[in-house]
């Protein structure tokens, strides 16, 4: 059943067959081939199981939540409000593209969306400035990845029912990763700048202008306490949490800065299904992959074959790292947490890691993997935006992804970057 399941997996993928379906027909081809007596009925009625969760209705909420604000203008307002502050200092505009995308992250839940909005309004910016255009694409695609890590998070959401984690405590994980990776890719960036004499621009600051640019940017302020405060003040949960903040959205950017109008409605809309769509198809397929995995006790040949070899945490930390980060770099995020939670999940909890470390260096992970060729969905994005060819930006991007994988580091062997929150709060575990 092994060699079935991955290797028709192995063969479908490298002649380009979507991740899901994928994930689906090697589960049906295992099943079919080695003759075991489960019918297809019962494949067919896992999928369904799959994405028959509460849980999972978060995602296209927060799809929808980040799409609105994309759409009504919340990012500029963000941005012009951060650029009070951190504009004159040198590298002031790469800074406060990062700051504005850990600022947006706490809104979207996706590293694109983060990059898209973020970079839409600081790339020109800083062109036209006078930062080299290499540099600008890739400090707002190597924000964009804090876009998953700081919550909420849609990787997360995903990790949490698949590892059967409460969503609402693996949120709080993210925060000290994603400020640590914001405050390490700051440092690079004023590096950066003051190496290359980048141009400082002359804002003037006055308590009054301070507060104009806060009345400004108030309603975009106040949208992750609104998200973040909701969920553990125990008001709503973080699928009710998606919801209210699309709602939110969408009344801030129709009525308070109408920047949001009807004829943008149903793009956003066809957007939000279709990101929603992927997702929920990965999640259908992977259950059947899953339910296979566990019929042929395939996780715990795995486990047994490695544990045999070492039982050493921190040697299994380093090549649990090593397999994520290397997956991260081809499949998406949903898809390579769908896939190997539940191969690398037994391993991991048996030498006695936390279920909820194990979730936030997955997430880091793929957030890195959103800066690495060749899927590299930031790198795609900021291409676009900054109007630049591929190769080069990978190139301009690589100080950004060392620096991150120095944090990864971190967030793996120092255990309260990330649960301190957990423990303070006393969160449920």
């Amino acid at each position: 059943m092994l060699v079935w399941l991955f290797g028709s997996f192995g063969v479908l993928l490298a002649i380009g067959v979507p991740i899901a379906v994928c994930l689906g027909l090697a589960a049906i081809l295992a099943l079919v081939m080695t003759g075991t007596n489960v019918s297809l009925i019962v494949a067919a009625q896992t999928m369904f199981n799959g994405v028959n969760s509460y849980s999972l209705m978060a995602i296209p909420f927060f799809i929808l939540c980040g799409n609105m604000m994309s759409g009504g203008g919340l990012s500029k307002k963000l941005v012009d409000f951060i650029k009070i502050f951190l504009g004159r200092i040198k590298g002031g505009l790469s800074i406060v593209t990062i700051v504005a995308s850990m600022f947006f992250a706490a809104i979207s839940g996706s590293c694109p969306a983060t990059t898209a909005a973020i970079g839409g309004v600081m790339i020109p910016e800083m062109n036209k400035t006078g930062y080299d255009k290499k540099f600008s694409a890739a400090t707002a695609a190597a924000g964009g990845i804090v876009g998953q890590i700081i919550p909420p998070s849609i990787p997360m959401v995903t990790y949490a029912v698949l590892a059967e984690v409460s969503v609402s405590t693996l949120f709080l994980t993210g925060f000290g990763p994603g400020i640590l990776l914001g405050l390490l890719m700051m440092g690079y960036a004023y590096y950066y700048s003051r190496k290359n004499n980048v141009p400082v621009i002359d804002i003037k600051i006055s308590g009054k202008i301070i507060w104009e640019g806060f009345k400004d940017s108030i309603w975009a302020l106040i949208m992750p306490v609104i998200i973040l405060g909701g969920i553990y003040s125990g008001l709503f949960t973080p699928t009710e949490a998606g919801a209210i903040a699309a709602v939110y959205g969408f009344l801030v950017g129709m009525f308070v800065y109408k920047s949001l109008t009807l004829e943008k409605l149903p793009k956003i809309i066809v957007d939000t299904a279709v990101a929603s769509s992927v997702i929920m198809l990965i999640m259908g397929t992977v259950a059947t992959f899953n339910y296979v995995l566990t019929i042929g006790q395939i996780p715990q040949i795995i486990a047994n074959s490695l544990l045999s070899l070492t039982t050493n945490k921190y040697i299994i930390l380093i090549l649990f790292n090593i397999v994520v980060l290397i997956a991260g770099m081809f499949m998406s995020s949903s898809a390579a947490i769908a896939l190997l939670t539940p191969i690398l999940l037994p391993i991991l909890t048996s030498v006695g890691i936390n279920k909820y470390l194990i979730g936030i260096i997955f997430i880091v992970n793929m957030g890195i993997g959103m800066i690495t060729p060749p899927v590299g969905n930031c790198l795609y994005v900021a291409c676009n935006i900054g109007n630049i060819k591929f190769e080069p930006l990978v190139k301009a991007t690589m100080p950004y992804v060392w620096v991150s994988i120095i944090g990864l580091l971190m967030i793996t062997f120092i255990e309260p970057i990330s649960m301190f929150l957990v423990y303070l709060i006393g969160a449920p575990m």
